[in-house]
């Protein structure tokens, strides 16, 4: 297994069922990924949330990312839990380390759930990320915290909120960015899965935002008609799933979640 130069992944394992095994997104936790939307999915499965080095209480790592030490990572942290078999959850760059755990570790993975994510970041994608980088890197905070809240909530759901709700999520992005950002920024630019897709063979949703200013609609596409048999299920939404549709969010995974229960497993 690619080493990660780095400690055992950190996160929680809640619930009881069926496993799942999340993977979040750049720059991001697993709190930030899919926080609202953990204890629906907990409800009638194992959850094992783990976060990248670099995030959450994951210590840094000190060589560049790999897709492979992330899934190996991943899977690191199923099997301490005591998950054999799992489904794999990923959003936005975590559906790529989704997509690298099912054909990594096939005999492991019992179906994926891909959200907000991509195969491989287009020109528009990988400019949203050099820019994202150079504000960071200016030390600029509020200005990176102002452009992450215009990309990733959408239009009309920023719209119906008051000047001082969205000054209070600015100021909320700061101090949340993980140490490890641009570490996994600077992988989201090298990520390149699409070779890998053709060859899935577990039960693949696709969901996306309909109003994605991160990651559009043709990353979306591109998943879903790279994977055999894989369905496209449209939100309406921006790429922040977890703010504004947590519970349309939850629902699409826990039925897709539901339909690919191992034998075995009951579920209330």
């Amino acid at each position: 297994m690619t080493q990660q130069n780095t400690s055992e992944f950190l996160g929680s394992v809640r619930g009881n069922g069926p496993g799942v095994l999340l993977a979040h997104g750049a720059s991001s936790d697993i709190e930030d990924s899919f926080g609202p939307i953990v204890p629906w999915l907990a409800a009638a499965n194992t959850v094992v949330a783990a976060d990248y080095p670099g995030s959450g209480r994951t210590p840094r790592a000190t060589a560049p990312l790999t897709l492979d030490g992330l899934a190996d990572g991943l899977v690191d942290a199923a099997l301490r839990a005591g998950q054999e078999q799992f489904a794999v959850a990923g959003f936005s760059t975590g559906a790529a380390v989704a997509v690298r755990i099912a054909t990594r570790h096939r005999h492991r993975v019992t179906g994926l759930a891909l959200s907000a994510g991509f195969a491989h970041p287009n020109a528009r994608l990988r400019l949203v990320a050099a820019t994202w980088r150079r504000l960071a890197a200016s030390g600029d905070t509020p200005t990176l915290a102002a452009y992450l809240t215009l990309l990733g909530w959408s239009p009309g759901w920023l719209d119906n909120r008051s000047v001082g709700e969205i000054g209070a999520m600015v100021d909320a992005i700061g101090p949340t960015l993980p140490a490890g950002a641009d570490d996994q920024l600077d992988l989201l630019t090298r990520v390149d899965v699409r070779s890998e897709l053709a060859g899935i063979r577990v039960p693949t949703v696709v969901i996306a935002g309909a109003h994605d200013l991160v990651v559009s609609a043709s990353h979306a596409a591109e998943l879903a008609t790279g994977i055999p048999n894989a369905r496209l299920v449209e939100l309406d939404s921006g790429h922040a799933l977890a703010s504004e549709r947590p519970a349309e969010w939850a629902a699409v995974i826990n039925d897709f979640l539901a339909a690919r229960a191992p034998a075995g497993h009951s579920r209330t």
